[in-house]
């Protein structure tokens, strides 16, 4: 029912019949988007109501077309691109600007299809390409965040490994279409977004991935060719690996490899930021042109000045110290691989193998469950590090204190991170070899989760008593991880 109009200077008036048009369609397009997400079915009259609200805002049909990516619609209609970009991100409102209606009913079109081509994913068996476009929507709906594709999912989607080509053939990262590559440089604040929105997109993915014939798909090399690697298909596969053979494995271990590469590609960026060590003045700096300190050179030779002739006489070049100081240190990485931390040991591996390439280091990898396994033969290469494991299982960390504690042989110089949830069979026994670990004078970094999302939960007896040692536990981004062993590496 439309308000009555208020008259010339009597009362409030109300937006108007044209607002209340356009607020009524605004409202058609959610309400078909709500009954499409709860029902499968479809609600004739909503469909023919939405419809014709596009048409008449002169958007294409298929953005009501459930089986049409937003990749398919982008194709054909290139200028879209730029609207899908940003459309969903946190904006800043002029309080007093006017409401642009006709907007607003645009923009809810747009997020419409993207919402309900992430968030409805039917039932029954995925196939491989259901798989690789729902992949390929997802990226547009973390671009519509104002993120850039992968980012709220797996972290790769900002460093070399996004410029990766998709199985789809698109050439685009996660096999979002090339028509753009995201918003800006910097992740915009979605901590207010209720649920967290990368978790749960993980989830979905997850279960995707679980209702798919993986074996079947691995075995034919054009399906698996259509396979966008992701974490919840390489906890697949490192759950599935030793049940393949033939052409399954070998389709297996290229995607696990392409994946490691993509995420090694993003975190030995984030390693490689900051300087290395602080600077050694005992080391007499190289006298090459390229460590000229010029401007030392000047203030210290002024003297030397000639006002007749205008010319400054230099009788000693001055350099800048480039060598670093580089004390030997150990780092040592004890990784829980029960199914619940594959997220974080997968990227923890890849962080290991990285820090075993800087100079001076040395790297020591410890994977366990009910059983411990020394990987560090293999620390530089995480792809055959992952190989080896064997996720799930229980967890009793004791034995892993077993072989990490040998390796402590100068606790000055050496960082034992121990990455785990701290849900252990032998809890008090396993904290008293890590407070014993932290007495010793080596620093101990207890690490909860190191997920592009932050998800994981930490047993709050584990949680308070390190607290309380001086040693929180780490949770979070990767990034917190890098910090904290940049700062005692380097």
């Amino acid at each position: 029912m439309v308000p009555a109009q208020g008259g010339p200077g009597g009362g409030a008036s109300s937006p108007g019949p044209v607002a209340d048009a356009q607020d009524n369609r605004r409202q058609v397009l959610y309400w078909r988007l709500l009954a499409r997400l709860f029902d499968q079915e479809e609600q004739a009259a909503l469909e023919s109501a939405s419809l014709g609200v596009v048409e008449d805002i002169g958007l294409p049909a298929a953005l009501l077309d459930p089986q049409a990516s937003v990749d398919s619609i982008v194709q054909r209609h290139p200028d879209l691109a730029a609207e899908f970009d940003g459309l969903m991100a946190p904006q800043e409102t002029d309080a007093e600007g006017e409401r642009d209606r006709a907007a607003e009913v645009r923009r809810a079109a747009l997020v419409s299809k993207v919402l309900l081509n992430t968030f409805s994913t039917g039932h029954g068996t995925v196939s491989a390409e259901q798989l690789a476009r729902w992949q390929s929507d997802a990226g547009w709906l973390e671009r519509a965040l104002g993120c850039k594709p992968g980012d709220l999912r797996g972290g790769r989607g900002g460093g070399a490994g996004a410029h990766t080509a998709g199985a789809t053939g698109t050439g685009a990262p996660g096999g979002v279409s090339p028509t753009g590559s995201g918003v800006g440089s910097t992740t915009p604040d979605l901590s207010k977004l209720i649920p967290a929105i990368g978790p749960e997109l993980g989830s979905i993915e997850a279960d995707l991935v679980k209702r798919m014939h993986l074996r079947e798909v691995l075995a034919d090399p054009q399906l698996a060719a259509q396979l966008t690697p992701s974490m919840s298909l390489i906890e697949q596969l490192l759950r599935d690996k030793n049940n393949l053979s033939g052409v399954a494995l070998a389709n297996a271990k290229a995607l696990i490899r392409r994946f490691v590469d993509e995420v090694a590609a993003v975190l030995r960026t984030q390693v490689e930021k900051s300087t290395v060590g602080a600077l050694d003045r005992s080391v007499p700096p190289k006298r090459v042109f390229r460590n000229l300190d010029l401007d030392r050179t000047i203030w210290k030779n002024l003297t030397n000045w000639s006002p007749e002739e205008e010319r400054l006489y230099v009788d000693r070049l001055y350099y800048r110290h480039t060598a670093r100081k580089t004390t030997p240190q150990r780092l040592i990485v004890v990784v829980d691989q029960s199914g619940s931390m594959v997220d974080s040991m997968v990227n923890c591996t890849i962080l290991a193998s990285i820090f075993a390439g800087l100079p001076k280091v040395d790297v020591h990898l410890i994977a366990y469950d009910t059983q411990a396994l020394d990987l560090t033969p293999w620390v530089q290469d995480p792809f055959e590090t992952l190989l080896r494991t064997q996720l799930g299982g229980g967890t009793d960390g004791t034995v892993a204190m077993a072989l990490a504690q040998p390796k402590i042989a100068e606790p000055r110089n050496t960082v034992v991170v121990w990455i785990s949830d701290f849900y252990e069979w032998r809890g008090e026994e396993l904290f008293e070899s890590m407070a014993a670990v932290h007495r010793s004078g080596a620093k101990f970094i207890p690490v909860g989760s190191v997920t592009s999302s932050g998800r994981g939960s930490v047993n709050p007896w584990f949680r308070e008593r390190f607290k309380d040692l001086g040693a929180p536990v780490l949770s979070g981004h990767i990034n917190k991880l890098v910090h904290e062993l940049k700062t005692f590496l380097t």
